[in-house]
C-alpha cells in the first residue's frame, strides 16, 4: 500500500491529475492555432503589440515593470526603486536603508511567472540577491494588506467604459500543524508544497525537524505566484458594477492601457470597492485571467475564458491599429526575444 501511495503521490502524477500544473505548451497549443488565425486576419503575427500603446510591445514581452509603474498614480502603488546591477552593494544598501525597511521585495525589471521575485528579510539576503543579479531589478515596498488578487480588466479604445472580466484570489502556500508532524512531514504530505520541496528543503533546512503545534500556521512562500505554490481561487463572485467603475477610473489615469491584469493587495472587500488598492504590477497583453487556475476549474471551461480574452485582445489591437498604432515588426520581435533570453541566462 505504501508503495502504491508513493507512486500515486509522485510529482509526476500529482501534476498529471491537475491540468493547472501541465506545461505551458501542452495547455496552450489550441490557443496558438487561434493566434495564427487571428494573425492572418490582422495581417500581422504581432498584432497584440498594438493592444496597449502606452506599454512596450503591448505588454506581451520585454516590457519594463518600472516604466509601467511610473504611469500609475502615486496613491495606488507601493514605493519602488530601479537598481542597476553594476552599482556596488554598499551604495545600494545605503539607498535601501534610506528609503525602505526590511522586509521588501526584489524582482527583475523584465521578467515573468515569478522569476527571481523574492522577499528580502535582511541585509545578507539582500546582498545575495544583488550580487547574483545580471540585469536591472526593482526594490519594492512589502505590502501588509491581507488580500492579494489579480484583477483582469479590458476596455475597447472607442468606448469610455470597460469591464472587470476576471478576479483571482491568491491563497499563499501555508501549512497548519497537527501537534505531532514535523515541518518536513507536513510539506511532503501536502501535494502543493511537495512540488516545491527542492526549494523548501533549503529555505527551511534548520526547521525541517520542528514539530508545529496543533493549528499553528506557517506561510512557506510569501510570493503570490502559481509557479511558487500559491493556490489561485476563482473570485469572480466579487465582480459588480461598482468594481467596474473603480477600474474604469483607475485605467483612464494610465495612458495607453486597455487590456491586462492588475496584481493588487487590498485590506478588505470594502476597500476594493472604494478603490483603496495598491497595485504591485500591471501586466498587459501577455497576462492571463488567472481565475482559470482554480483547482475546481476544468480545462474546457478555461479554454472558453482564454479564447474569449484572445478575441478581445485582437479586437482592441485592430481598433488601435486603425487609429495609427503600428504593429511590431518581425525584426523588433526577434530583438526583444533575444533580449529576454540574454537576461534569463
Amino acid at each position: 500500500m505504501n508503495f502504491l501511495r508513493s507512486i500515486w503521490r509522485s510529482d509526476f502524477l500529482i501534476k498529471l491529475r491537475s491540468w493547472e500544473y501541465w506545461p505551458f505548451l501542452v495547455v496552450y497549443w489550441p490557443i496558438f492555432i487561434y493566434w495564427i488565425w487571428l494573425s492572418i486576419r490582422a495581417k500581422s503575427f504581432f498584432y497584440f503589440s498594438a493592444s496597449n500603446p502606452g506599454i512596450e510591445n503591448g505588454g506581451m514581452l520585454g516590457e519594463s515593470k518600472i516604466k509601467i509603474l511610473d504611469k500609475i498614480p502615486e496613491g495606488l502603488k507601493p514605493k519602488s526603486k530601479l537598481i542597476e546591477p553594476e552599482q556596488s552593494f554598499s551604495s545600494v544598501a545605503n539607498l535601501a536603508k534610506e528609503e525602505f525597511e526590511f522586509p521588501f521585495i526584489c524582482k527583475p525589471d523584465i521578467g515573468e511567472r515569478g522569476w527571481r521575485v523574492e522577499k528580502i528579510n535582511n541585509e545578507a539576503e539582500f546582498e545575495e540577491y544583488h550580487v547574483h543579479s545580471k540585469t536591472e531589478y526593482i526594490i519594492q515596498e512589502f505590502l501588509t494588506e491581507k488580500i492579494e488578487m489579480g484583477i483582469f480588466y479590458y476596455r475597447y479604445p472607442n468606448e469610455n467604459k470597460g469591464i472587470v472580466s476576471s478576479i483571482v484570489v491568491k491563497e499563499m502556500l501555508t501549512l497548519t500543524g497537527d501537534g505531532h508532524s514535523t515541518l518536513k512531514e507536513l510539506i511532503l504530505n501536502n501535494d502543493r508544497s511537495k512540488l516545491q520541496w527542492s526549494v523548501l528543503k533549503h529555505k527551511y533546512s534548520s526547521q525541517l525537524e520542528t514539530i508545529l503545534s496543533k493549528n499553528q500556521q506557517i506561510e512557506l512562500v510569501a510570493i503570490g505566484n502559481h509557479s511558487r505554490g500559491t493556490k489561485f481561487l476563482n473570485g469572480n463572485y466579487l465582480i459588480n458594477q461598482d468594481l467596474n467603475e473603480v477600474f474604469d477610473e483607475i485605467s483612464q489615469h494610465i495612458d495607453g492601457f486597455y487590456f491586462g491584469r492588475f496584481d493588487i493587495k487590498v485590506g478588505s472587500h470594502e476597500n476594493l470597492y472604494s478603490g483603496k488598492v495598491k497595485i504591485m504590477e500591471l501586466n498587459g497583453a501577455g497576462s492571463e485571467p488567472a481565475h482559470i487556475y482554480d483547482p475546481k476549474h476544468s480545462l474546457i471551461s478555461a479554454y472558453k475564458v482564454i479564447f474569449h480574452h484572445w478575441k478581445v485582445l485582437y479586437k482592441i489591437s485592430v481598433i488601435n491599429h486603425k487609429r495609427g498604432v503600428p504593429y511590431m515588426t518581425f525584426y523588433e520581435a526577434l530583438k526583444e526575444y533575444k533580449k529576454i533570453k540574454s537576461i534569463e541566462k
